[in-house]
């Protein structure tokens, strides 16, 4: 054993403790062996401690404190490095515990603890006497937390016989109100059964009464039939009576067509006086001219297929307008992105319908604008400019969907022009009769209004 200052050959180094080293000065001790680890180097530590060098005090003590309890235990040269660090930390109670006499104010397991790592004489009766002092200490700390215990139970209890107590009125409040309201109930189950006895009596009367009824309408029925058959050979005899007289008639008829001829006179001209009175002018229209179809030298919208002009000329445009009763329906973002595409959509929709209004105003045509609402994060606020009808698609409805609609509502041979460049649409129009035109060709031509 190697001797280290304050006389560790001496007589405290001869003694063992002979019981569990006491709780609260294993805690001291670890809290004293991370305070002088940072003190050593490396190559002083037990290798089983190397590996906490880096850690700071607090962290050595959670994470090593088992260790460090193991290694001055088991290490006199470990414990006594700690011991030099300790003297050098704390050299008044370290000086103390050498002559003996440990100062009175000091906690005592911090006295326990610093013997046990200094090793002085008499140390075993000081980490005993620390540790019946903390044994005293906490069963003190035990008794005042068990009468604390107690009287919290004590409290509780109490608590809840008041509370019991309460429950228990209100629970009888509310028994008696449940027999109450079973009593009432009583009453009105009784009399729902007298109401059920009557319900069944009045029902086997009605069945009684409609089956009376029953047996009577039977009897009458039979009774029609026979006033039928009776009637239809009355009706037999007077159609034979009927046709002699129409025979007799006949060969005296030449009186009465005189006279009904003279009558039929009269009212013609009583109508022609009226007619000249209330000044009615002669009928203008005839039924065959209210039927939709092309007449001889009128054109239809395909028929402008078959004219000399080019494809995309804007004149097409025109000419398809010019048409009686044209309705043009445009697409609005198909063109507005066709042709400026760049621009907001709220200007792109300005653009396009004051456009659309001053095309209305020159052409005298019919002119629907339909933009998609999937495009809009709000309702639009619009005033639609004159002579346009400005419509939005609703929710789950697309733009392409509401043209489609619109040229399916239109009369079979009415002059209808879709503008859009989207092949889908523009094939589905023409199969309904419209006649599809390609955006650009709507945008050159408002481009020369």
């Amino acid at each position: 054993m190697v001797e280290s200052a304050g006389g560790e050959a001496g007589d405290g180094a001869a003694e063992v403790l002979d019981r569990p080293l006491p709780e609260g000065v294993r805690r001291r001790v670890v809290q004293i062996v991370s305070d002088g680890f940072g003190g050593l180097t490396v190559a002083e530590l037990p290798s089983q401690l190397r590996q906490y060098a880096r850690f700071t005090p607090t962290r050595r003590a959670k994470f090593a404190g088992n260790a460090m309890a193991a290694a001055v235990e088991g290490d006199t040269l470990f414990r006594q490095r700690i011991a030099e660090r300790l003297r050098e930390a704390q050299p008044e109670l370290a000086g103390a515990l050498d002559s003996g006499a440990p100062p009175p104010a000091a906690d005592p397991l911090d006295v326990a603890a610093a013997a046990y790592v200094l090793r002085p004489a008499g140390w075993v009766k000081l980490v005993a006497a620390a540790g019946e002092e903390a044994v005293r200490a906490d069963a003190e700390r035990a008794d005042e937390e068990a009468r604390a215990e107690l009287e919290r139970l004590r409290a509780e209890v109490e608590a809840a016989h008041d509370q019991t107590r309460a429950e228990t009125g209100r629970l009888r409040a509310e028994l008696e109100s449940a027999k109450k309201e079973a009593e009432s109930l009583h009453r009105k189950l009784r009399s729902a059964l007298s109401d059920v006895k009557r319900g069944e009596a009045a029902l086997r009367k009605a069945r009684g009464e409609t089956e009376a009824v029953r047996a009577e309408t039977h009897t009458q029925l039979s009774a029609a039939d026979s006033e039928a058959r009776r009637l239809k050979a009355r009706l037999g005899e007077t159609e034979a009576a009927l046709e002699a007289s129409r025979k007799a008639a006949r060969e005296g008829r030449s009186v009465e067509d005189m006279r009904v001829r003279l009558l039929l006179d009269t009212v013609l001209e009583a109508a022609q006086g009226l007619r000249r009175e209330l000044a009615l002018p002669p009928v203008s229209v005839r039924p065959a001219e209210t039927v939709d179809a092309v007449e001889p030298g009128r054109m239809s919208p395909k028929d402008i297929a078959a004219r000399a002009l080019s494809e995309h000329d804007p004149a097409i445009l025109d000419q398809l307008l010019a048409l009686p009763q044209a309705h043009l329906v445009v697409d609005g973002y198909n063109v507005t992105k066709t042709g400026y595409p760049t621009m907001p959509l709220e200007k792109q929709r300005l653009r396009l319908l004051g456009s659309l209004s001053q095309l209305a105003a020159q052409t005298g045509a019919e002119v629907t604008c339909v933009f998609d609402g999937a495009e809009l994060a709000a309702p639009v606020l619009l005033a639609p400019p004159r002579g346009v009808r400005v419509l939005f698609s609703k929710a789950g409805v697309t733009a392409d969907e509401l043209i489609r609609q619109l040229v399916r509502a239109e009369p079979p041979g009415r002059p209808v022009v879709v503008v859009s460049t989207d092949r889908e649409v523009a094939d589905g129009v023409a199969k309904a009769g419209a006649r599809p035109v390609a955006s650009v060709m709507l945008l050159k031509r408002l481009s020369h209004s």
